[in-house]
């Protein structure tokens, strides 16, 4: 066997291994959520459940209430992802295609907040919102997020790949400069669309502090802080936190499945530059 093939077996032996421990916690996550409680403490530690059982699971969504959590956390992550692509992929496109006075110091400005850490704006973020009255209201969690100068770039990187002559030609036959960013730059923009989206989504879906800070409702909590507040409120029921867990990282994980190809081929796409 030649050393090229001695090379292949070695690196697809570590890929193996590096899934193997990698998909174990969560495997055994999911298993310990089918568990009865007490069950994860027993000797010899158990891997898979005497008896699958879907007791923790009627505990969160009848007793805890988790159904609330999960809609919120859903509402939020889809409204503020419409949201974001809407204002985000507008403003790539007038970077991108137009030209107007001041554009590069514009443009470079939203670059430059990129390099300021998010925790530096939540304080003024926080005081505007409370002075306008948004404080407990699902508006505090999508209005800030949907502003993103990453993704303003990063659309603008995209749409600059797209030849002008086409937007000429659309222009020519009498199209609005609207029904061309719709009919015509967004399609063309779906890879980056979907990038972009399930980024935000996810960002949003696990987002933990900014829900906490803005939010004092236990009705409005997203699945993160709930799920923190389970853990504060049932530490030793393992099985039960474990299922919470599952919840709230279980339909994120089949999303990201779901689209990773078109995520990928859009950072690809991203990283193109003029």
């Amino acid at each position: 066997m030649s050393i090229r093939k001695y090379k292949v077996l070695l690196f697809t032996f570590a890929l193996i291994v590096s899934a193997i421990v990698i998909l174990i916690p969560f495997i055994w996550m999911i298993t310990t959520s089918f568990m009865r409680s007490g069950e994860s403490f027993s000797y010899p530690p158990r891997f898979m459940p005497r008896h699958f059982t879907l007791e923790q699971y009627e505990i969160l969504f009848q007793r805890l209430h988790f159904t609330r959590n999960f809609l919120n956390s859903l509402a939020v992550a889809s409204l503020l992802t419409l949201s974001s692509l809407t204002v985000n992929s507008l403003a790539g496109f007038a970077f991108a295609k137009y030209v107007f006075k001041g554009k590069r110091t514009l443009f470079s400005t939203f670059l430059a907040t990129m390099a300021v850490p998010g925790q530096v704006g939540m304080l003024p973020v926080f005081l505007i919102l409370r002075n306008l009255g948004l404080l407990n209201t699902y508006w505090a969690l999508i209005l800030p997020g949907t502003f993103s100068a990453f993704s303003i770039f990063f659309f603008r990187q995209y749409m600059i790949t797209i030849p002008n002559d086409l937007i000429d030609s659309a222009r020519i036959d009498g199209c609005s400069d609207f029904r061309i960013y719709w009919q015509i730059i967004l399609p063309l923009t779906r890879p980056a669309l979907v990038t972009l989206g399930l980024f935000t989504f996810l960002g949003t879906w696990n987002d933990f502090m900014w829900p906490l800070i803005v939010m004092n409702k236990d009705s409005m909590y997203t699945l993160p802080v709930a799920l923190a507040n389970l853990m504060g409120e049932h530490a030793p029921d393992t099985e039960l936190m474990m299922a919470g867990s599952v919840v709230t990282t279980l339909p994120i994980m089949i999303l990201f499945l779901l689209l990773q190809k078109s995520y990928i081929t859009g950072l690809i796409a991203g990283s193109l530059k003029e």
